[in-house]
C-alpha cells in the first residue's frame, strides 16, 4: 500500500485520478482513510494510504514475486 502526502486544493476525485487513472475510484481511498472523511479539499500535508487498485496485477504474480 503506497502513501500519498496531500498538496493545498486536493481532491478524493483528483487524488483517485493521479493513482488509478479514474476519479470514479474515489471510492477506494474513501474506504481507505475513513479518518479523513470529513475534507472535500485537502489542506497541505495531509497523509493518506492509497489501496491497490483491485486487479491491477500484482494478484496476478505468484507469492514470491510480489
Amino acid at each position: 500500500m503506497e502513501k500519498y502526502r496531500t498538496i493545498q486544493g486536493d481532491t478524493w476525485d483528483r487524488i483517485a485520478r493521479r493513482f488509478y487513472g479514474d476519479e470514479r475510484y474515489l471510492d477506494l481511498l474513501m474506504e481507505g482513510n475513513p479518518e479523513c472523511l470529513e475534507y472535500l479539499i485537502f489542506p497541505a500535508g495531509v497523509e493518506l494510504l492509497v489501496p491497490e487498485k483491485p486487479g491491477s496485477g500484482s494478484m496476478d504474480l505468484p507469492p514470491w514475486r510480489r
